[in-house]
């Protein structure tokens, strides 16, 4: 079996706020390259792909080129959305790799057991991604939002008012619920999802992309099975500032006084 890894990085981490979340430093290292070390040094994997920003390739390199590089490890300019990051990425993996994985950028703390078994479910079962049950009560709630202060009583009883029709602190806005959705057999899905190269292939290469953020739905698409292995809880997708600083307490990181690392 060989592997040849993805890593989509051309994202523009809105949700993250200021500064890019790949270059935030994660005991030492930026979150980037710990997500790269992961499967760098595997003797499974033949190549690891980075897809960096399509309007910002030259800066990606002036940045992680070096250190990307002493890993062996392929840049190529990604698209406006993560399916063409890979779809990209996909033209550059070599003859011999027998299966292809993608994992997310900002997932830095996945270690090598869970890698073991996706990697060994995929080559029984062809398409193998990990999950891990899902826990908390789901709501399916309105697209709209509305907004409580619109409403003085509901500001009221939300915020404590005295019911006089004075306004209350900001308002409050939120969305109603619809329903509350079964969770039973639900799980949270992580990466790396891996899979026989040829059916992945088949995959990306289906009509109507748009839109799709995980690699296996195009697989399900085709009528295919995936299987879902276990997972684990501290390997998180760092998508706002609150999950980088969990990163950091899972890790075992300095947090006071820490900045983003602009170079290695």
């Amino acid at each position: 079996m060989k592997v040849a890894v993805i890593l989509p990085a051309a994202g523009k981490s809105v949700r993250f706020g200021l500064g890019d979340k790949l270059g935030q430093d994660l005991g030492g290292r930026p979150v980037l390259l710990r997500s790269v070390e992961a499967f760098a040094k595997r003797d499974d994997v033949a190549v690891v792909i980075v897809a960096a920003p399509e309007d910002g390739v030259d800066a990606f390199r002036d940045r992680y080129g070096v250190q990307l590089a002493f890993h062996g490890v392929k840049i190529v300019a990604g698209g406006r959305e993560r399916w063409e990051s890979v779809r990209n990425a996909l033209a550059l993996v070599p003859a011999e790799c027998t299966h292809v994985a993608v994992h997310d950028a900002a997932r830095p703390l996945v270690n090598q057991e869970l890698i073991d078994r996706v990697f060994a479910a995929a080559g029984v079962a062809g398409a193998a991604i990990p999950g891990e049950p899902v826990s908390a009560t789901l709501k399916r709630v309105t697209e709209e939002t509305f907004d409580a202060s619109a409403d003085d009583a509901i500001v009221d009883s939300i915020l404590g008012g005295g019911g006089d029709g004075e306004p209350v602190g900001d308002g409050v806005k939120g969305r109603r619920v619809v329903e509350t959705v079964p969770r039973e057999r639900m799980m949270a899905i992580q990466t790396p999802q891996v899979f026989e190269r040829s059916l992945f292939e088949r995959a990306y290469a289906q009509q109507g992309l748009d839109g799709a953020t995980d690699d296996a739905s195009l697989v399900e698409r085709l009528g295919e099975s995936v299987l879902v292995v276990q997972g684990d809880p501290r390997n998180l997708k760092i998508t706002t500032q609150a999950d980088l600083a969990l990163a950091k307490l899972m890790l075992g990181a300095r947090l006071p006084g820490d900045r983003p690392v602009f170079g290695f």
